[in-house]
């Protein structure tokens, strides 16, 4: 653990900000985070790292359609830094009034499955957490993402809609592969568009593909 003196904020921003972990005499890390110093996860106690929640949640979304093959909801969501279109899973910030709820993971998860695809969770439907926290690159951050399964059962395919999109967020479509098409694409490596995506879709796909969100 690094102590809260021996962090230096070198640049600060509303969205992020870049921190100096000495964490030897002139031994300097460095490390770009969504959090204040005080939440850092480096300067955290043991009990207040293994307690601490995560900076966003990341859905795997199923759709259980009867009488269809069970298909995994991704999206094409424009990613600034890669400067293009990526295959993606429904995922978003824990807000303030997520953190006070409960259930705080589910319940961003929710919101964010309705934000982004425009699908309520309902009462015949299965949301469970995959894992509480996982880091993204902790060589360069500590931004961190919890795994939320989501197994949405309906009737009949139910209608889409990316029209709850906020600020930068800009979407074109949807993909819907069913077992074996997403064992295509995690074995191609890229989408059917020839464009990689991120360790979080590969994730959701290895997910589904391995059966494991029919586990109770």
């Amino acid at each position: 653990m690094i102590k809260t003196k021996d962090i230096k904020t070198l640049f600060e921003s509303g969205y992020v900000r870049v921190y100096d972990l000495q964490y030897a005499p002139d031994k300097h890390y460095y490390n770009a985070s969504r959090r204040v110093k005080e939440e850092l996860a480096a300067a955290k106690s043991g009990e207040a790292f293994r307690n601490m929640l995560p900076d966003a949640v990341s859905c795997f979304v199923i759709l259980d359609v009867k009488g269809k093959k069970p298909r995994l909801l991704l999206s094409y969501e424009y990613r600034y830094p890669a400067g293009r279109y990526l295959l993606s899973v429904p995922a978003g910030l824990l807000d303030p009034q997520d953190r006070a709820e409960k259930e705080a993971l589910l319940h961003t998860a929710i919101r964010e499955i309705r934000e982004e695809t425009g699908l309520s969770v309902s009462e015949q439907d299965t949301v469970k957490v995959v894992n509480p926290l996982v880091f993204s690159t902790p060589g360069m951050t500590d931004e961190s993402n919890a795994l939320v399964c989501a197994v949405l059962h309906r009737k009949e395919m139910p209608p889409l809609s990316q029209k709850g999109a906020k600020g930068s967020e800009l979407f074109d479509g949807f993909c819907m592969p069913d077992r074996t098409e997403a064992q295509s694409i995690l074995k191609k490596g890229t989408d059917d568009r020839g464009i990689f995506y991120s360790v979080y879709t590969w994730a959701a796909l290895l997910y589904f593909v391995s059966d494991l969100w029919r586990e109770e």
